[in-house]
This record gives structure tokens, C-alpha cells and sequence, in this order.
């Protein structure tokens, strides 16, 4: 390999010396030709054949001087204006593709270049990083779903094995049934919302617009949970506003809704208080579901939108960190705006903005 390589290196650089060759002949014959002529025509000089074969030979020797100063110097050029960057180039690529993602290349010196190189590197640093950065994604993912998954299969894999008891009431028996259900129900929830975020972050959801009064929809998202506040003794408060439309996705739109309010019921606790309030500008209409529950500190807060994060471990086992990374990619794909504000012991408010065309 290392000979085949050699040989086609010695050949690049013979094709490349008979190019200059070529064109320096070409060039100093022209110019000797024109010399000569003008010269004879000027000063009456008679050539003869020794003095033409004596410059025949001189101009060979010259252009074969010359011919091999320029491919030196081309050569040289090349090693260090082209060559060399793309065996920096390849040689991080290679890396690349062998998992390591840290490998960065140096820009090359201006010195003798137009910079065409420098972007290329640019864009390769560019990329190495984006791809680290998915690839840091990807693991925490894995391992956050693997998780996420350990304690639902942990709990059924019990509650089977106590099932398995003969001697059990049937009081028991429907307990660790229902415990069995709610874990499988719990990594349904997850399976789904995982595959609905997959499929928003990667546009293989395309939002289907229509108009639609969005209090009507508010209050039917809110009666869905009737059941939930009555049973925790939870207060209502609406102040949602009549007659405001929007062009939005309405299906989508509604996982907003019901994980902020799945979320607000959750940490509210019994005596709590659930707000939701709908006004509008003449270009947003603006949805706010505040809650007098638990809150969370300004450092939870900057991390809630994350995919798995959970801030309060207390309530952890009753959801799984996706819900409201589903509900920030809903709005960003509805180009609306999100926002929380919490106070830790008093409660949280999320404000939705919704652009109405």
C-alpha cells in the first residue's frame, strides 16, 4: 500500500512538471521567435545552423530549468496551502466517524490562502459539535427512559408476585391488581408521549389550522378533570373571556391545555385553589393556569421544559418529565410564546401566548 502510494505520488509530481514544462516551452518559444525575428529584421543578422542548434539547446535547458524551479515551487505551495488542511481535515473526519465527537481542527494560517479552507474547518467544528451535543442527547435519553421504565416494571413484577399468593383477601388482591394497572397505564402515558415528541422535534407532525373559539375549548379541556378537583376539594376560579378565536392546530393545542392542568391538580394540594384565565390582544390571545401549590425555585424553573426533568420528587411517580417538553414543542410549532412564574410554598403560573392568525 505504501509503495502503490509512493509510485502515484511520483507520477502526480512528473504529470505536474511536464504541464509547466509544456506551458514555459510554449511561453519562451513565442517570445524567442518574436526575439529573433525582430532581431533579424532590425540588425540584418544571417542564422546559421550551428547558431540555431547552439540556441535550440540553450532555450531547451532553460525551459527544463525553469519548468523544474516551478514545479518545485508549485509543489511546495500545494504541501502547505492544500495538503496539509486536508489531511487535517480527513484525519479529524476519521475521528468523527469512530465515535469521537470532541476532535475540533485548527484554523489554518492566512498566510498564502484565500481562507477557503478556514470555512470549510468552520463548518466541520460546526457540525462535530452539533453531533456531540445530539449524541449527549441521545445517551441521556436512553438512560432516562431506561429509568423511567425500571420502576413501573419493578412495582408490576411485586404486585405479580403477591398476587401469586394463595391465601390473599380479596381486598389485596383488587389493591395489587389496581397497583399492577396504574404502572402499566403509567408507561402507556410515557410510550405515548415519547412517540408524540419524537414526532414533533422531528416535523412528522404537520399542524392542521382551523379556526376555533379557544374558551370553548379551555372549559372542555377543564371539565375533563370535574372529577379530579371535586375528589382532592380543589376551588375553581375561571375568568375566561367569550367571542376569542384562533388559527391554530386545535388537536395539539389540546395537549397544552390538559398537561397544564394535569400538572396544576397534581401539586395542588386538598383546599387548593386552580385558576385559569383567557384574554386577548388584537394579536394574541393569552391563557394563563396558575395553582396555590407546592411552587418551585427559579433553578427548577429554568429546567421544567426539559425532557424527564422532574423538580419535585414527592409527585415524580405520577408523571414522567415529558409533559411539558411535549407542551413547549406545541407552542413553538404554533410560534407562541411560554413562560412560568412560581414562588416555592405558594404556587406556580404558566402564561401561554398564542398568536390568533
Amino acid at each position: 500500500m505504501k509503495k502503490s502510494s509512493i509510485i502515484r505520488s511520483v507520477l502526480k509530481w512528473l504529470n505536474q512538471y511536464f504541464i509547466f514544462f509544456l506551458t514555459v516551452a510554449f511561453a519562451i518559444t513565442c517570445c524567442t521567435m518574436l526575439f529573433v525575428s525582430t532581431l533579424r529584421d532590425t540588425m540584418h543578422i544571417t542564422l546559421t545552423g550551428e547558431n540555431i542548434g547552439t540556441a535550440a539547446k540553450l532555450t531547451f535547458w532553460n525551459v527544463a530549468l525553469l519548468s523544474l524551479i516551478f514545479t518545485v515551487i508549485d509543489s511546495i505551495r500545494r504541501k502547505i496551502t492544500v495538503e496539509r488542511p486536508v489531511k487535517h481535515i480527513t484525519n479529524a473526519a476519521e475521528k468523527l466517524i469512530r465515535g469521537d465527537f470532541s476532535v475540533r481542527v485548527k484554523p489554518q494560517s492566512r498566510f498564502g490562502t484565500d481562507n477557503t479552507f478556514n470555512r470549510i474547518i468552520d463548518c466541520f467544528n460546526k457540525m462535530a459539535e452539533e453531533l456531540g451535543s445530539v449524541e449527549t442527547l441521545r445517551t441521556d435519553f436512553i438512560a432516562n427512559v431506561s429509568h423511567e421504565m425500571k420502576t413501573p416494571l419493578a412495582v408490576m413484577q411485586n404486585y405479580g408476585t403477591l398476587l401469586q399468593s394463595p391465601d390473599l383477601s380479596e381486598a389485596e388482591r383488587m389493591e395489587y391488581a389496581k397497583g399492577v394497572s396504574d404502572s402499566a397505564r403509567r408507561m402507556a402515558d410515557m410510550m405515548t408521549n415519547i412517540l408524540k415528541l419524537n414526532r414533533l422535534e422531528n416535523q412528522q407532525i404537520y399542524p392542521e389550522i382551523s379556526e376555533f373559539d379557544l374558551g370553548e375549548q379551555l372549559c372542555e379541556c377543564l371539565l375533563q378533570y370535574e372529577s379530579v378537583w371535586e375528589k382532592s376539594d380543589i376551588h375553581i376560579e375561571t375568568d375566561i373571556a367569550e367571542s376569542i378565536t384562533v388559527k391554530a392546530d386545535a388537536e395539539l393545542l389540546s395537549h397544552v391545555w390538559n398537561n397544564l392542568f394535569s400538572n396544576a391538580f397534581k401539586f395542588t394540594a386538598p383546599g387548593g385553589t386552580v385558576s385559569v384565565s383567557l384574554t386577548a390582544t388584537p394579536h394574541h390571545a393569552i391563557v394563563k393556569v396558575a395553582d396555590t401549590g407546592c411552587g418551585m425555585s427559579a433553578d427548577v424553573g429554568a429546567h421544567i421544559f426539559e425532557k424527564f426533568y422532574q423538580g419535585d420528587s414527592s409527585h415524580s411517580t405520577a408523571g414522567n418529565g415529558l409533559g411539558l417538553a411535549l407542551v413547549k414543542r406545541v407552542v413553538d410549532i404554533m410560534q407562541g410564546e411560554i413562560s412560568v412564574e412560581s414562588t416555592v410554598g405558594k404556587g406556580s403560573a404558566f402564561t401561554v401566548k398564542i398568536r390568533r392568525s
